[in-house]
């Protein structure tokens, strides 16, 4: 335990997607003998990254905690995303380090996301440390991107003191970094770097009124939930007396909503655990147990006139998902919780901790607002994994109005694909009516585009790109304000095949199908009347029988007995789904399909209320 806040340093690793964040905080927890040499975590990389769809999608999606001893200094390390869809994550825990660490890859240089975690980091005044990592790449271009980089810290600096800033080179993969592009075989310098450069935490530990803002949750099976944050003045001791400050946005401290509470148990991070302590000091990130009323945001005070801390901003959703019960012929078949209620009580869970959500009512569902396709897409494949069965719309924009005019977000596009694939790109984004605002060659040969579009025009761009580009193109976003809408974007799409018929899908029916369209569905799946199985060929839906079994006759012939061949159906993925889908269609998610149907079901009614 740490009673000197001038021994403890709080840092966050920040970045663009895949420069190396996580990578590099495996390296600084191996090196501080965090572990046992015996341990698994000493033979494992991307440590920190623990969800399931964090190893499986290939990035960071919550930010995380840990804590290393180094030469005596306690070091609380603050892994943060690098995709702009989470970067509430990046907002809400900065609040806690007092430094950060900015990771450039030596070949991409700058990236859009760069330029937001930077300018958050800038903002609340944090001491930066610049890290070129991947300096081993072939088409490393380091001089170039440290250019760039100094270029964007002129753009952001809010005060000339941030000009000045160490650089460090890194190979965060084989855990080597130095002051020069010569590095040693360890990453002591930039620990050093952490200790010497980034400042101790600027706070009163003698003060008797402590303060504590709550930046993160957590929960188990044994305690219950955890309220994470950083101790800004006083001392927290365990069974000592709180009051949990609840300040509403915008309103003053006369409305503050007070509740009272007694810390049980209070903990500090050490690397990818927890260990009991008695007391901590101001300066010091911990968890307590037993404040289970307090909210991110809120304020963990003592003493008999308690002080709110300011609430944590954020950036507002720009993109909503309608969220529902599953209302299809197969609900309640596949799912453990299906219920309104169920759903209901899921969605308020994740407030909790998903800050940048916004839930409202929508009908017999609920309209959940985030801050992109993956953010929602997460969401929902959280709960499907969770054995939720629910149903999801088409992703909406979120629109704000200002002074009687209304206005759509727009966002900052960065796509980089090889020269062969440059008219495809520019075709596709001249039809969602984007901006183009650069073009450049890279180091290494392919061609970089920064485009202006609206977020509307941005749904489903991703899947279109990986598929006219074969899977290559290198692209990511990051909101850039907004402007009046000048006409709602309207995705083009060819019709949908859509089952006639409820029964289980035979080869024979799809063998005639598949001549109509792409099919969705492999042979013996149920189906239901009104489910989509496919993409046609044409503009309109068109109504198939994918059930008809043969008919059984005496009759038999050469061409009428051979085998069936059916072409390999399409299989599509929930973020596919999603981008798939029109005003007029769902997408049915359980625990063990995607089913794409139309909102009505029955064919008649259908083509009647399509004229109305």
């Amino acid at each position: 335990m740490i009673l000197n806040k001038d021994m403890i340093r709080n840092v966050a690793i920040i970045a663009h997607v895949d420069h190396g964040k996580t990578t590099l905080v495996d390296g600084l927890l191996k090196q501080s003998h965090t572990f046992r040499d015996n341990q698994a975590e000493m033979n494992q990389t991307l440590i920190m990254d623990s969800m399931d769809q964090e190893h499986e999608r290939g990035i960071t999606i919550t930010a995380k905690q840990t804590c290393v001893y180094y030469n005596g200094y306690k070091i609380n390390i603050i892994d943060t995303p690098g995709h702009a869809d989470f970067s509430g994550e990046v907002e809400r825990t900065l609040n806690m380090a007092d430094g950060v660490i900015l990771i450039v890859d030596a070949q991409e240089g700058p990236m859009p996301q760069t330029k937001f975690v930077l300018s958050k980091a800038l903002d609340l005044g944090l001491k930066p440390v610049v890290v070129i990592n991947k300096i081993d790449k072939p088409a490393a271009r380091i001089d170039e991107v440290l250019g760039e980089v100094e270029s964007l810290f002129l753009e952001l600096a809010t005060d000339e003191s941030q000009l000045n800033y160490p650089v460090y080179y890194a190979i965060a993969r084989d855990g080597k970094a130095g002051k020069t592009v010569d590095l040693d075989d360890d990453l002591h310098v930039i620990f050093e770097s952490i200790i010497n450069d980034i400042p101790a935490p600027s706070a009163e530990v003698d003060n008797p009124n402590a303060q504590m803002l709550v930046a993160a949750l957590a929960a188990d099976n044994y305690l219950g939930k955890y309220c994470i944050g950083k101790i800004f003045r006083g001392k927290l001791k365990r069974g000592q007396s709180v009051k949990i400050l609840h300040l509403p946005t915008n309103s003053t401290s006369d409305t503050m909503d007070v509740k009272s509470a007694k810390i049980d148990k209070l903990f500090s991070y050490r690397g990818l655990g927890k260990e009991e302590i008695e007391e901590a000091i101001a300066g010091d990130i911990v968890a307590i147990v037993g404040t289970s009323e307090a909210n991110i945001g809120d304020t963990i005070a003592t003493g008999e006139n308690p002080e709110a801390l300011p609430t944590i901003e954020l950036e507002a959703p720009t993109l909503s998902i309608y969220i529902g019960p599953n209302t299809s012929p197969l609900k309640g078949k596949e799912g453990e919780f299906t219920t309104s209620r169920q759903i209901a009580e899921r969605l308020e869970r994740e407030l909790e901790t998903n800050i940048a959500l916004k839930i409202q009512p929508d009908g017999l569902g609920y309209k959940v607002s985030g801050r992109g396709e993956l953010h929602l897409s997460v969401l929902i494949e959280t709960m499907r994994r969770e054995g939720y069965e629910l149903e999801a719309g088409r992703p909406e924009v979120v629109y704000r109005e200002i002074n009687g005019r209304k206005e759509e977000p727009i966002e900052s596009l960065t796509i980089e694909v090889s020269p062969e694939f440059v008219g495809a790109v520019s075709q596709e984004l001249g039809v969602r009516k984007a901006e183009l605002k650069s073009q450049e060659l890279t180091s290494s040969g392919s061609t970089r585009f920064v485009y202006e579009i609206s977020t509307a025009a941005l749904i489903g761009l991703r899947n279109n790109l990986l598929t006219a580009t074969k899977g290559t193109v290198i692209m990511s976003s990051l909101p850039d304000g907004y402007r009046p809408v000048e006409g709602k974007y309207r995705p083009e799409r060819n019709g949908a095949l859509i089952a006639s018929e409820s029964g289980v899908s035979t080869a024979y029916a799809l063998d005639g199908a598949q001549a109509r369209g792409v099919l969705y569905i492999p042979p013996q799946v149920p189906v239901y009347q009104g489910m989509i199985v496919g993409l046609s060929n044409k503009k309109d839906d068109l109504d198939i029988n994918v059930c008809r079994e043969k008919q059984l006759t005496n009759m038999r012939t050469h061409a009428s007995d051979g085998a069936i061949q059916l072409t390999p159906y399409t299989q599509l993925s929930l973020e596919q789904c999603l981008d798939f889908l029109l005003d007029d269609e769902l997408l049915e998610v359980t625990p063990k399909s995607l089913r794409l149907r139309k909102r009505q079901l029955d064919p008649v009614k259908r083509k009647r209320e399509s004229r109305a």
